[in-house]
């Protein structure tokens, strides 16, 4: 008698799997990137009525409203904006894996390495779908930086109501500087996530695209 045949183990084989960016993320970040923007440009606005720093002024042309009261309406339209979509992105992020997938792990090593190779003009962003260490710190910056504008923006837009939070930021004034500082490294970020997207257009353009279809395991039985 012959023995019956055992079929062979199946094999891991690579296929292509979701893209990158899919639609949901890139919806998110464009409209994150346009109220960040109008967040900023109307913030300026409401800095120079009453200004904290008095050698910073900001120009009519960098400023989204033509006064303080304009410029307040814009402000609380894309505060509205930011969010709720600020809020659905993490969520997002949080409930599929993305931000522990594209964020994690942080080695100090990695961000040393990539600072000495940007320093040298080493910027090739050969796999789009791995991001490099600076990339990493900088989104969580950002990702905190935004929350902290929440958290401070409350206290300086009701510092009568919320009066506990604002007495903990250091009074009203203390609120208006960290609001302020916030802007500075949010809007930081935004310069330099622009510069390096010029840079190398491919990431630019995987964001408006959807980028390359990541590799995913599929069980495939051997012939």
């Amino acid at each position: 008698m012959t023995s019956p045949s055992v079929p062979a183990a199946p094999t891991l084989t690579p296929a292509l799997g979701r893209k990158l960016h899919p639609w949901p993320v890139r919806i998110m970040h464009w409209t994150n990137a346009m109220a960040m923007i109008v967040l900023i440009g109307s913030g300026w606005g409401i800095y120079d009525d009453s200004v904290i720093f008095h050698f910073i002024y900001f120009p009519q042309w960098a400023r989204i409203g033509s006064w303080a009261a304009e410029s307040l309406l814009w402000h609380f339209a894309a505060m509205w904006v930011l969010a709720i979509n600020g809020f659905v992105y993490l969520t997002y992020g949080v409930f599929t894996g993305r931000l522990r997938e594209r964020m994690l792990p942080i080695r100090i090593s990695d961000v040393i390495h990539t600072v000495q190779d940007t320093l040298r003009f080493k910027i090739a962003h050969e796999d789009l779908t791995v991001y490099n260490a600076v990339q990493k710190l900088l989104y969580i910056v950002v990702i905190f930086a935004g929350i902290s504008q929440v958290i401070t923006g409350i206290a300086v837009w009701k510092p009568i109501q919320f009066s506990g939070l604002a007495e903990v930021l250091g009074g009203f004034q203390g609120a208006r500087l960290l609001h302020f500082l916030g802007m500075a490294v949010i809007t930081g970020f935004l310069i330099v996530h622009v510069a390096l997207s010029l840079l190398v257009p491919s990431t630019l353009w995987a964001m408006l695209a959807g980028g390359p279809r990541l590799k995913t395991p599929k069980l495939e039985a051997a012939e």
